[in-house]
């Protein structure tokens, strides 16, 4: 399911904070965009993108990769500032939890768009 921009985009105490997270690894990558997603256990992992030659990931496909290595089995919800709901991430995240939901955001991190479960 993917929201009208404005239309149920309320971020939860816990969605702020990946907000923060992903605001904080777009600042320290200096880059346009980052993101951050919540495991099933509620663990945190952000993520700015990678573009080199051999080598080229989203934010999103970061902060999911980190995630992963790290143990998480299952996702909550992510956040993509400054993103797109057509991220290759989001393939990602909802093929390891088909209940997970992003929520995509402006720079500043106010809530534009939500994708997925509601």
């Amino acid at each position: 399911m993917t929201t009208a921009p404005g239309e149920n985009t309320e971020l939860s105490d816990e969605d702020h904070k990946l907000v923060v997270l992903a605001r904080g690894a777009l600042a320290r990558a200096e880059t346009s965009t980052a993101a951050a997603v919540r495991d099933g256990d509620g663990r945190t992992y952000a993520g700015a993108p990678v573009e080199m030659p051999s080598l080229r990931l989203s934010g999103l496909q970061v902060a999911i990769a980190t995630a992963l290595s790290s143990g998480a089995r299952a996702f909550e919800a992510a956040v993509v500032v400054n993103g797109a709901a057509d991220d290759p991430g989001m393939i990602t995240l909802t093929e390891v939890s088909a209940d997970a939901y992003a929520v995509l955001t402006d720079l500043k991190g106010a809530p534009v768009e939500r994708v997925g479960s509601v």
